[in-house]
């Protein structure tokens, strides 16, 4: 028992394991203390490969595509790229407990290398488009095994505390990304933004290969091929029908829909017959799993929604610089590694579920702040409203995903950090077309008789003196429709939350505990 956790926090829940335990294979990893620190800083280095890549690609691409042409093609640069992430999270999370983190964190960083390498070498569009592709298939596996490996190696206590490190990288991303990106676009090609990847992915490998040992029962167990290609088909199909639809590809979303429905039976009728099934039902029916899922997903709509909407805001109706405007988005970045840290510092006294309902409770609270815009408000509000929900998805974050890597046993480990990481990636999939389309509906109820057109929305934002009064007006009453849906579905982050049960951290994970502590001298 931890000191400081409420006695309730430890009501043991058994869950029955869907496969018989002789064909569990029991993975932990090992390392002198001393040698943590070092693996610990491999997966900084392979997380801030992923973490970088939105932002400082975001900014070269413009030259990339004055470069290649294809200008019809450029959302799919990003979209490509998220696609295989989110599609691939939950195969390598699975693999992982089967073959072990190590070989699939190699894997995972071998295939991002080459995708960054051979987008260095696109020729065209279509060509950056599809190594982009190979890139996020990369970063599927990279993320969730990196955070896997982080639990696999420290106890609960600790753990906060590097999930805290780890949320840094991502702030640190965020900022350094459109000025190193701006950086090698006036000084180099644009190649080396992908190119940049080489020494951090040779120092991450190298560090990983030397000081990560794992220890692996060697047990028989099936590989469940149809589930993963049905499963990265039907995410796949599901992410095309989101992307057409932000873009207003109402024909080809319908049918991404349609086939996605279609895949999605397949894949549940697959795995009610495998003996070894890709996705455990029993796993993600957990209720502590699915509550503390659904509110990251919910959670990452709110950040999505004032990522696209709030610069727009504070460019289009305030007529602030977009520096200024970047300065607001950029204190959720600061709240959250802030949020982090505190969280992991507070909750071994008050709980994980204390934890994130504290967490949930300030999304809403900052997203207040948006209602609150005005033409004539100082931009020092809506980066206030930033900083509060950054700090309640901190508080989330952290505490989300130490619940589920405790809750359930070792062998299910790498499969619930994928869990969550998936419902992360597809809440910003359908946060940016959920609420694009309110915006969308809000514009053309305020635009009536004249409607505007995405140039005019362009040169609105672009003018150093604003909108015409008819258009600013618009957006003020669209982007205010979509700050009260931000709001609304900030609300349902806090009934996800209050439906995570009063469950204890699993004792199933104890056991691996103590094997990964017997190497640490």
């Amino acid at each position: 028992m931890f000191p400081g956790y409420p006695p309730v926090l430890y009501t043991r829940q058994v869950v029955p394991c869907p496969l018989p335990p002789a064909r569990i294979p029991i993975v932990s990893s090992s390392v002198t203390r001393s040698s943590r620190p070092l693996v610990i800083a491999s997966v900084m280095a392979s997380m801030f490969m992923i973490a970088i890549e939105a932002t400082i690609v975001a900014t070269a691409m413009p030259q990339i595509a004055a470069d290649l042409g294809g200008l019809k093609l450029y959302s799919w640069v990003f979209a490509s790229f998220l696609l295989t992430q989110t599609a691939m999270t939950v195969v390598f999370g699975k693999l992982s407990d089967i073959y072990g983190r190590k070989p699939m964190m190699l894997a995972g960083i071998a295939v991002f290398l080459l995708g960054s390498v051979l987008a260095g070498f696109a020729w065209s569009m279509p060509s950056m488009i599809v190594f982009r592709l190979i890139q996020g298939i990369g970063a599927g596996a990279i993320q969730p095994v990196g955070m896997t490996i982080v639990a696999d190696l420290y106890p609960v206590q600790e753990r906060g505390k590097i999930q805290g490190y780890l949320a840094s990288v991502w702030a640190i991303s965020g900022v350094l990304g459109p000025m190193l990106g701006a950086l090698i676009i006036h000084q180099f090609s644009w190649s080396w933004i992908f190119w940049m990847n080489l020494p951090l992915a040779l120092l991450a490998t190298a560090g990983f290969v030397f000081f990560l040992h794992e220890h692996r029962e060697r047990r028989p167990m099936s590989i469940d091929v149809p589930g993963a290609a049905l499963f990265t088909a039907a995410v796949a199909a599901l992410m095309i029908a989101l992307t057409d639809a932000g873009d207003g590809q109402a024909t080809r979303a319908w049918i991404a829909l349609g086939a996605f429905v279609v895949l999605l039976v397949l894949f549940v009728l697959q795995e009610r017959r495998a003996a070894d099934p890709m996705v455990s039902f029993a796993l993600w029916g957990r209720r502590p799993v699915a509550a503390a899922n659904a509110a990251m997903l919910l959670g990452s709509m709110v950040i999505m929604g004032l990522t696209t909407f709030l610069p727009m805001y504070v460019q289009g109706v305030q007529h602030r610089t977009p520096v200024v405007a970047g300065l607001a988005l950029t204190m959720i970045m600061v709240g959250w590694p802030v949020g982090s840290t505190v969280a992991a510092k507070v909750f071994p006294r008050y709980g994980l579920r204390t934890m994130m309902i504290a967490g949930s409770i300030l999304v809403p609270l900052g997203a207040c702040a948006f209602l609150l815009l005005a033409p004539d408000n100082s931009p020092v509000l809506a980066g206030a409203g930033s900083l509060v929900v950054g700090l309640g998805m901190g508080f989330m974050g952290v505490c989300s995903l130490v619940l589920i890597q405790e809750i359930v046993d070792v062998s299910e480990r790498g499969s619930a950090t994928a869990s969550n990481i998936f419902a992360r990636n597809l809440g910003s999939t359908i946060g940016a077309t959920a609420l694009g389309a309110v915006f969308n509906f809000g514009l053309a109820r305020a635009m009536v008789d004249t409607p505007i057109t995405s140039e005019q929305l362009k040169g609105a934002l672009e003018s150093a003196a604003g909108a015409s009064p008819a258009i600013q007006q618009a957006m003020q009453h669209s982007l205010h429709l979509t700050f009260w849906a931000v709001l609304a579905i900030s609300l349902l982050v806090m009934a996800a939350t209050a439906w995570i049960p009063a469950t204890s951290i699993g004792r199933t994970s104890r056991p691996a505990a103590k094997d990964a502590s017997a190497g640490m001298h």
